[in-house]
């Protein structure tokens, strides 16, 4: 069995001169590809200089490149332009992360919508499918999403922990949805037990989101509590359990729609 983790942040400061060993645990563990998260413009430019020092033959290792919304204050008039620089390297699959959080609430919720408008525009134009960022706003971006969903190519609600109607309402949008540890978690994530069987195939997807939601179920856990890659099969073992699949028919149908997503080669 072969996974593609959709969502790594293997730019985060906990992993600090160890990204070659987590990458090569990943691989070990059958973690063929994985997608490294651009939070910010120069967190952006740090994934793709990791996907380049890790993985000169261009196979493993892709990227993302946005402005999560935490970060919107940050977008200015430069933004644009820099932005379009980093989604015409050939590592970069995606644009994002980007979209609303009025869980944080980390920027205002105006600038949060102007650098998620702005993004999306980016989209459309690179015809680059988005990778989104959604807590407690799915009212709001399906709002804006509905505006722009005819000319996007493709976007994937990452790391879903929602409740049924937000679920289909992103489902009747032709949205994909990125699957986590939080589905492990039997303090909050139960919930997804009884929704992720009414994902169609094709439209879902596996990530670890490491360092974070490291599952609570994964035995023996690790000391120093961080999530890896590596441990990605624990997240498909709960998602094919609750689908009532084999875990390889789990992991075959969600390997073959990243790769057709995120054009992996």
């Amino acid at each position: 069995m072969q996974l593609i983790d959709i969502g790594v942040n293997l730019t985060n400061s906990s992993f600090h001169d160890r990204q070659a060993e987590v990458v090569n645990r990943a691989l070990e563990a059958g973690v063929a590809q994985m997608v490294l998260t651009g939070t910010s413009l120069p967190v952006s430019e740090q994934a793709i200089d990791l996907c380049q020092q890790l993985d000169s033959a261009q196979t493993h290792l892709f990227a993302t490149a946005g402005v999560h919304p935490h970060d919107a204050n940050s977008w200015n008039s430069q933004s644009e332009a820099h932005m379009r620089q980093l989604l015409a390297e050939p590592r970069v699959r995606a644009v994002g992360e980007c979209g609303l959080d009025f869980n944080r609430d980390f920027s205002p919720r105006p600038a949060q919508e102007k650098a998620l408008h702005a993004q999306l525009a980016l989209a459309v134009e690179c015809q680059l499918p988005v990778f989104l960022h959604e807590r407690d706003a799915s009212e709001r971006l399906l709002a804006i999403l509905k505006e722009y969903r005819d000319q996007l190519k493709a976007a994937v609600v990452h790391c879903f922990t929602g409740e049924r109607a937000a679920l289909f309402s992103y489902l009747d949008l032709d949205l994909h949805i990125g699957i986590t540890g939080w589905i492990c978690d039997e303090r909050r994530g139960m919930h997804l037990h009884g929704l992720v069987g009414s994902i169609p195939t094709g439209r879902l997807m596996l990530e670890s989101d490491a360092p974070y939601l490291l599952p609570r179920s994964l035995r023996p856990k690790p000391k120093n509590g961080r999530n890896e890659p590596a441990y990605l099969p624990e997240v498909l073992r709960e998602v094919a359990l609750h689908r009532k699949e084999t875990l390889q028919e789990t992991a075959a149908h969600t390997t073959a729609t990243a790769k057709a997503f995120f054009k992996l080669p």
